[in-house]
């Protein structure tokens, strides 16, 4: 009979300690709630701005081979006129029509040439006005997103240097709770707190009725609960079920 007792305690054990438990996580959900979004909203800035600064650096880089281009345009104008001016001094001693004729197409390809450098530099500077626009939008957006990320971290530091004590003293007491529990009914308790949306794995049984679902609850049922002597899981939601009692011995 001793034995049956004593394991009739260490199942009224595990219970309270699974009150204790929920109590806990409860309480650092709460504090977790007020802190909202923001961690999430700060991680989704944060990744916004890393692809505004790599879409920058991509204009920044178009940018400069443009500029590259342009001076390149600039190069070829410089060495076609040089090669016109050389021309039209050697037009000067011509000894026949051959030479004329060579010497003369040279320089029309050299005015061709400096036509069609002079049309990429237009287009090129028409492409440089589009690119700044494009930069400068950029930076304007990466400037407002980092504000915007300021402003909700100094948000979020605040409340967690507010919270952060208690926190960790929760964290300390769920802990400790949670090595009076064994294994497998731990892990059932945190399976069962990942599927409801309340984060509410262990609940008492109000006006005969499950405190998570609020189903009825047959009476032989709730001999069980009160009796202490196993859990019992809730045939509906599929909570932890609690005799009332127990909350209010956890309260004394």
């Amino acid at each position: 009979m001793a034995k049956k007792q004593t394991n009739i305690v260490t199942i009224e054990n595990q219970l309270k300690a699974l009150h204790q438990l929920q109590v806990f996580d409860t309480k650092i959900d709460k504090i977790r709630i007020v802190r909202g979004e923001l961690p999430l909203e700060i991680e989704d800035l944060e990744s916004l701005i890393i692809g505004l600064n790599t879409r920058l650096e991509k204009f920044e880089v178009e940018l400069e081979q443009i500029n590259d281009t342009i001076a390149s345009n600039k190069n070829t104008i410089i060495l076609a006129n040089e090669a016109i001016e050389k021309y039209e001094t050697q037009l000067k001693t011509i000894k026949n029509n051959r030479e004329f004729t060579s010497l003369t197409k040279e320089i029309e390809y050299q005015n061709l040439e400096i036509q069609l450098a002079e049309k990429k530099s237009a287009q090129n500077q028409a492409s440089i006005l589009h690119k700044e626009e494009i930069i400068n939008a950029c930076k304007e957006q990466i400037s407002d997103r980092e504000e915007e990320l300021k402003l909700k971290s100094n948000e979020l530091n605040q409340i967690i240097a507010e919270t952060e004590k208690e926190e960790k003293a929760l964290l300390a007491d769920s802990l400790k709770a949670e090595k009076n529990i064994e294994e497998r009914l731990l892990n059932a308790y945190k399976k069962i707190r990942s599927k409801v949306l309340n984060g509410l794995a262990v609940v008492s049984v109000e006006r005969e009725a499950c405190g998570g679902c609020f189903s009825q609850i047959p009476p032989q049922r709730q001999l069980d609960i009160k009796m202490h002597k196993r859990v019992i899981i809730c045939e509906h939601c599929g909570r932890i079920m609690i005799d009332a009692n127990i909350f209010e011995e956890q309260k004394l």
